[in-house]
């Protein structure tokens, strides 16, 4: 193994008190993490690792992934411990196995109010604002679309599930931790509209088609869950966008459409 200027440490026993934070991790998605969150996988390491709006405390990897890390882990900030174990006490301590042998220990560095980040916005703005999100899989698939086509800022509603979560941060390939989001307390609507963003409600019952929409100049597109969609309030106080689709077939993933629609919407800016 090369030397590297990182902090490595062996882990030999499951027990160890300087991995408890990686211990039984699906329960502790469950139960609650404290403002902490883990990162999995080589792709998101990076991310993490080079985010400005999240911080690594930690890293534990299968010891026969180390060196291959080498590129990533010489980049984590000075005093961050790299903890590595056996395949076998890795699994013991996370509960399951973990066959990318890749975790990492990270938290916020700040929780902004969502009028303070749209206030920080320009001229030129496109806002991804969510009602209702719960899955932890489509959450994960907008944020990677949100990042892919530059959305400046994530509004979620209060009812929306925490893109932090394990699985959230690994399908949005790492755009949770890089992307700038906050939580909109109160009605959502009235707070885009407030920040001067125009609306723009995804449903299958809006009135213009999203070939004819000519983007505002500062967009807040809106996407409720999969199923129930947005509520009547909501659809009842923003511009109504449809997809056009096939007879007999109104809906898609509510990640597929966000992908569609953020796509029109940067391609046709002036």
């Amino acid at each position: 193994m090369s030397s590297s200027s990182y902090s490595l440490f062996a882990v030999s026993d499951p027990d160890d008190p300087r991995v408890a934070a990686y211990r039984d991790i699906r329960e502790r998605d469950l139960v609650g993490r404290q403002g902490l969150f883990i990162a999995e996988g080589e792709v998101v390491l990076r991310m993490l690792a080079a985010s400005h709006q999240c911080e690594i405390l930690s890293v534990l990897v299968a010891d026969k992934r180390v060196e291959a890390l080498e590129p990533i882990l010489h980049q984590l900030p000075s005093g961050v411990p790299v903890y590595a174990a056996g395949q076998v006490v890795m699994d013991a301590v996370v509960g399951f196995p973990i066959h990318r042998g890749i975790l990492a220990l990270g938290r916020r560095r700040s929780v902004p109010a969502a009028r303070d980040l749209l206030a920080s916005l320009g001229d030129r703005a496109l806002v991804l604002a969510l009602s209702g999100i719960a899955n932890h899989d489509n959450m994960g698939g907008l944020f990677r679309n949100a990042a892919a086509f530059g959305v400046d800022a994530v509004i979620l509603d209060e009812t929306c599930c925490d893109p932090l979560y394990r699985k959230a941060i690994r399908v949005s390939v790492g755009a949770s931790l890089i992307l700038p989001y906050a939580t909109m307390e109160g009605d959502l609507v009235t707070g885009l509209a407030a920040a001067g963003l125009e609306p723009l409600a995804l449903s299958p019952g809006g009135d213009c088609d999203l070939v004819d929409l000519v983007p505002p100049s500062r967009a807040a597109v809106i996407l409720g869950a999969e199923g129930p969609g947005l509520s009547a309030e909501i659809l009842s106080r923003a511009r109504g966008i449809r997809i056009p689709m096939a007879a007999g077939f109104d809906s898609l993933n509510v990640a597929t459409t966000s992908g569609i629609v953020l796509h029109h919407l940067v391609s046709n800016r002036g």
